[in-house]
């Protein structure tokens, strides 16, 4: 038996033993992710106390923590009632925070915000930040962070950012149909529509109410991720393409977050005879150039 005739079949058999292990240990990065607020444990995080709890839907402390770029982090913290959080700041992170239950306040800096339930806070990169539960119930908020690093920094605001969700009108948006109603809560720093213009690495920050059998058409974003979030009603969550290539179509719930990469298809439909509340945020992917804003 000649040399060629032992080695190629001894050779084709030490690859057939190596590509199945090679392909079983690649990592293949999701288009999107989905976590229920429900079904997600509490971690220790640099805010944690015995009686500050967070859990981490997307980013830092999530099992795919890599998978969002311009986004640091994003969870629910929960406050017991007269409990506090520990202290924060970051030098490359703006956060915001959302009150989703609840009444507690934020030491931002010098000052103290009063929190009252759908409360909205931007808080700049260095600002040192604590939430406080003053009350008798738990305090649940939205707390996301952005990476600020190679952005150019934004003048430091004379005073804390904050507006309450009820007090911004709702109003249609170009490029959707009716049944879908905006409020505009957050955008750049260039933002002439929202009510607080100050973002460096978030574009926009909305919630959305979306009518009985309605729905804000699924469409892309090439420039930004962005992530959902269910507060109120049921439906179908468009995350991704179906097997038409067009959208992929999710039963989604009150509790339930999604994070779509760039270019993922996003959207949601509302459940006949139910109306839907969404909480959404979206975001610059790093080395993104800016050129227009879309919802």
């Amino acid at each position: 038996m000649t040399f060629r005739e032992t080695t190629i079949p001894a050779l084709l058999l030490t690859f057939a033993c190596v590509l199945p292990s090679t392909a079983a240990d690649r990592h293949v990065d999701p288009t999107f992710l989905h976590r229920s607020v429900s079904a997600v444990h509490e971690k220790k995080s640099d805010i944690t106390t015995a009686t500050c709890h967070y859990k981490p839907l997307f980013g830092e402390g999530d099992a795919d923590a890599s998978a969002p770029a311009g986004i640091a982090r994003y969870g629910e913290a929960t406050v017991d009632p007269s409990g506090t959080c520990a202290s924060a700041a970051y030098a490359h992170e703006d956060q915001v925070y959302v009150v989703l239950d609840g009444a507690g306040s934020l030491k931002y800096g010098n000052e103290t915000l009063p929190l009252p339930k759908e409360q909205y806070v931007y808080i700049p990169a260095t600002v040192s930040h604590a939430l406080s539960n003053n009350s008798s119930r738990p305090l649940h908020v939205i707390v996301m962070g952005f990476h600020t690093k190679g952005f150019e920094r934004a003048p430091m605001p004379p005073h804390a950012l904050t507006a309450n969700i009820s007090n911004v009108p709702t109003q249609t948006v170009s490029g959707h149909p009716s049944s879908a109603l905006y409020r505009l809560l957050m955008g750049d720093v260039d933002s002439k529509r929202d009510r607080i213009a100050a973002g460096r690495v978030l574009t926009s920050l909305f919630l959305m109410e979306i009518a009985p059998g309605g729905t804000n058409f699924p469409h892309h974003h090439e420039r930004e991720e962005e992530i959902y979030l269910v507060l109120d009603g049921h439906g179908d969550m468009v995350a991704g393409g179906g097997m038409d290539g067009i959208e992929g179509r999710h039963p989604a719930k009150a509790g339930d977050a999604y994070f779509f990469r760039l270019n993922c298809t996003v959207g949601y439909y509302s459940a006949p005879g139910v109306k839907s509340r969404i909480l959404a945020v979206r975001s610059w992917y790093p080395g993104m150039v800016r050129q227009g804003m879309e919802h």
